[in-house]
């Protein structure tokens, strides 16, 4: 992944620097132009801060000093790329205020990519940015390899994206003012073009991210994803975008979720993941949080097919959310008798149906005598507090006040966590926090810290 990266990156460089402009630099006057076949690629500055974009010069940059013309003559003729940045190198050293000081840094920045030094190719944009403060190619280097340095782990992650990050933004202020070169085809300049456009809002919305800037970075990361097909299949900026638009866990009031376009992009994150491990783990995260909202599997290979083969959803694209809470109330309570229900399903209605749904179910219970199996939370003589549902037994939370019309014996008086069998009649229940009061308690058996039978599991349902 990293390789077809840094080549989105290399090619951007590269055809910049080879069609930037295609006259030669002139020689000092008197001296005649080297025998040598070829021209000298003489770079053009981009437009200054605050300039608007300037037509391509008429002549190129002219070396007075011959001196200095061959210098720069002998360095950029060389053909190996080694050679190339020794004499270029010797050439800045000698020559560090040269009128061809852009163009062979550009050259060098491009050189030092092709021999794979990562580190000088980046001392040298940093130079360029310096010498030309709107080099949008410079800085698209710069963005680029902070933001996946910050993404590979360096130690110095925090520094390296707020250095993307700004590099991001000055690239993007000096794009609009950035011309094309002399003899670049309309079709590649707007490639090299979305290519930056997708290499800076990357950078900007990488920082945002781990910024817990939600709303920045969804808005930059889409921009990047949408900007070119490199960038749709960059999983690098295509999986943040799912979790930018998941938003933070655990949730915050303050962030709205996405859960539509957070599942669409995890799932087309999980098809162009850089290998078969990733696949299947982001694949995993997608599938779940379409589940989560979805309420099912059902539908989800037609979805991940779709992204497989759409770096966007299609237009109308939509996933049916799963029922709210009060709408599985009102379908449990449409197919199932409430004498029948158990003490879990009880206490979703009540915690979350509507004021006509609990009804049906309180009146068909209420006064009627209930046995089940409980743990003990508290007990005294007259009134124990006991959790049903497998979730407040668990959580060691009572549900259920059950009330006794005569004290229980103090031998029969259950220990805190004991399991226990008992009958009450449901008399009033308070939906949040839930708590349901029985009357007339009765204890059907003895209380055993560790019952011979497992009681039944009463799990509330889910509630998505």
């Amino acid at each position: 992944m990293k390789k077809i990266l840094v080549t989105v990156v290399l090619g951007v460089a590269a055809l910049a620097a080879a069609q930037d402009a295609t006259k030669p630099a002139q020689p000092p006057q008197g001296q005649a132009a080297p025998a040598q076949p070829g021209a000298v690629p003489a770079q053009t500055p981009a437009a200054a801060p605050g300039q608007a974009p300037a037509a391509a010069p008429a002549q190129a940059p002219v070396i007075k000093d011959p001196a200095e013309y061959n210098a720069y003559v002998g360095a950029i003729q060389q053909k190996d790329p080694a050679a190339q940045i020794s004499g270029l190198e010797a050439f800045m050293a000698q020559y560090p205020n040269s009128v061809m000081k852009i163009s062979a840094l550009q050259t060098l920045m491009q050189d030092y990519q092709q021999t794979n030094n990562q580190q000088k190719t980046i001392d040298t944009a940093m130079k360029l940015v310096a010498a030309d403060p709107c080099n949008v190619r410079a800085m698209a280097l710069l963005a680029f390899f902070d933001r996946l340095k910050a993404q590979g782990g360096d130690p110095n992650a925090k520094q390296d994206l707020a250095d993307a990050k700004k590099y991001g933004q000055m690239g993007l202020d000096c794009l609009p003012k950035f011309t094309k070169p002399e003899g670049t085809p309309d079709a590649d300049f707007q490639k090299m073009k979305d290519q930056m456009t997708g290499i800076f809002n990357a950078a900007i919305g990488i920082a945002a991210l781990t910024d817990k800037d939600y709303e920045t970075a969804r808005k930059a990361l889409r921009l990047a994803v949408d900007s070119s097909p490199d960038s749709q299949k960059d999983f690098s900026v295509v999986y943040p975008l799912a979790l930018a638009y998941a938003g933070p866990t655990p949730p915050d009031p303050k962030v709205t979720p996405d859960p539509i376009n957070a599942i669409w992009f995890a799932a087309r994150a999980s098809t162009v993941a850089p290998n078969p491990q990733y696949q299947a783990q982001i694949e995993k995260y997608a599938k779940g949080q379409y589940v989560k909202y979805h309420g099912g599997e059902d539908g989800w290979t037609d979805v991940l097919a779709q992204a497989k083969a759409s770096a966007t959803p299609p237009a109308g694209f939509a996933i049916k959310p799963a029922p709210s809470p009060a709408e599985q109330v009102h379908n449990l309570v449409t197919t199932k008798k409430p004498e029948e229900m158990n003490f879990a399903e009880w206490q979703f209605v009540f915690t979350n149906g509507s004021k006509e749904d609990q009804d049906i179910v309180w009146n068909a219970i209420k006064g009627k005598a209930v046995q089940m199996n409980g743990t003990v939370i508290k007990a005294t003589a007259t009134e124990f507090d006991i959790a049903g549902s497998s979730d407040d037994i668990e959580a060691k939370k009572a549900d259920i006040t059950l009330t006794f019309e005569e004290k229980v014996p103090l031998r029969l008086i259950p220990k805190e966590g004991a399991s226990l069998d008992f009958q009450g009649e449901p008399a009033s229940y308070t939906p949040s926090p839930f708590m349901m009061t029985m009357e007339k308690g009765k204890l059907l058996k003895a209380a055993s810290p560790t019952p011979a039978k497992k009681a039944p599991v009463h799990h509330k349902p889910a509630a998505h």
